[in-house]
């Protein structure tokens, strides 16, 4: 019994833990984003695409079947005379086989065409994919800063709360002026309109975290996770993973050779054509002066189109106007993934910087209010208005600093989406 009872709750612990962590989130919202789901069965459409092309190269088997029922009455010979009534029923069964020998190339391109369009749809798929993992862990990241954001400007109000007060027993006792508590009662009215902001800020984030993983926002979040993110070490680097993994730029090469085979389809229609029919019926006359009879037929047809009209020849135009629209749609694809990755790249160096320069700035600003505070409490020459500031300075000092751990983190997720290689295998935790 003790057994059941410890696995129950080390069970329910675990299941705690895990809908605390952003790995539990992400999973939630690919599996539950309708965006994504969306384009999961645009994928399986799209493999069907190949299918039809490879059903291009069968043969065509066909059956059919037809009775006639024909009276013939009142009829006369050239004399006049009347002829005897007739009638006849007569069944035709027949069985027909299409095999295409040779179309110019143009179901071999279809095909080539079918199989490019699926990669194309596997990398939208996992371009969504990832506009959903980035999403979800800015969204939760978000959360936690916000979180941080409340905590802050509330321990701010409290202590302005605090300072009124004894700044209004001091007054009395003749140590400072009004204008003092007037400052200070000016600072309290400012830390309760930032409590508000902040407040309202952490409300929009729960609604953004709610709508990305379909949950509402636990009680308690982990901060800090032990996530192993698999970065590149250079800028160089990153360029050549995002070469052959960016999922915008494999799209635009991907479209690219679409177009390709879009003209070699067109030219292909003004090809000749090689095709073989074989064809069996069997006519059965239910009239006894004529006897069934069984047919077999073998049928060669090449064609080649020579004209029509000017149709053919503005299609092969056509199709090489939007393949030079394809080349240069992929060098423009290039030029601008080059400049996001090195955004990207320099945004993540940067991030860093500034996180170490914050925390800082974080220190510097509680030994400096530590020490202001102290002074100012034993009535020595701090005035109100530096306690103001040396508090207001540590707010910012810790915003900021809030703001730079979203950021920095965050900005490690943007460089593994610039270069194509966002996935929860990149994101695990250790």
């Amino acid at each position: 019994m003790k057994f059941f009872l410890l696995t129950f709750i080390i069970f329910l612990k675990f299941n705690f833990a895990s809908a605390n962590n952003l790995i539990f989130y992400i999973e939630a919202a690919i599996k539950n984003n309708p965006k994504l789901n969306a384009e999961r069965e645009n994928l399986k459409a799209t493999k069907e695409n190949v299918n039809i092309s490879i059903g291009e190269f069968f043969p065509t088997i066909s059956v059919s079947g037809d009775i006639t029922s024909t009276q013939s009455s009142k009829r006369t010979n050239q004399l006049g005379d009347r002829m005897v009534d007739t009638s006849s029923n007569k069944e035709t069964k027949t069985i027909s086989v299409d095999q295409k020998i040779f179309k110019g190339f143009q179901n071999y391109n279809s095909l080539r065409k079918s199989e490019l369009e699926l990669k194309k749809g596997t990398f939208k798929l996992t371009r969504v994919k990832q506009e959903v993992i980035l999403s979800t862990a800015s969204a939760y990241y978000d959360y936690i800063y916000k979180t941080k954001n409340k905590i802050f400007n509330s321990a701010n109000l409290d202590l302005f709360e605090r300072q009124v007060e004894s700044d209004s027993a001091r007054l009395q006792r003749g140590e400072i002026t009004l204008t003092d508590l007037a400052q200070s009662e000016s600072s309290l009215a400012g830390a309760n309109a930032k409590l508000i902001i902040a407040e309202t800020e952490l409300l929009t984030s729960k609604t953004e975290f709610t709508r990305l993983t379909g949950f509402n926002v636990p009680e308690s979040i982990e901060n800090i996770l032990p996530i192993k993110i698999n970065l590149p070490k250079s800028l160089k680097e990153s360029l050549n993973t995002a070469e052959k993994n960016n999922q915008k730029l494999m799209i635009a090469k991907l479209n690219y050779e679409i177009a390709k085979r879009n003209v070699d389809i067109e030219k292909a229609k003004l090809s000749p054509s090689a095709s073989i029919n074989y064809t069996k019926s069997k006519n059965q006359d239910f009239s006894p002066s004529v006897d069934d009879t069984d047919q077999e037929v073998i049928k060669a047809t090449v064609k080649w189109p020579l004209l029509n009209g000017t149709k053919n020849f503005s299609s092969i135009k056509k199709s090489k106007f939007k393949k030079n629209q394809s080349s240069l749609l992929l060098n423009d694809a290039v030029n601008i993934t080059k400049t996001e990755i090195t955004n990207a790249w320099s945004v993540y160096q940067s991030s860093q910087s500034v996180l170490k320069a914050t925390k800082a700035q974080v220190k510097a600003a509680e030994i400096a209010n530590e020490g202001i505070s102290l002074e100012y409490d034993s009535g020595k020459t701090r005035t109100t208005l530096e306690l103001i500031q040396s508090r207001t300075l540590l707010l910012d000092a810790r915003i900021s600093n809030a703001i730079a751990e979203r950021d920095f983190i965050i900005s490690k997720y943007k460089l593994l989406d610039q270069i194509g290689r966002l996935s929860l295998k990149n994101i695990k935790k250790t």
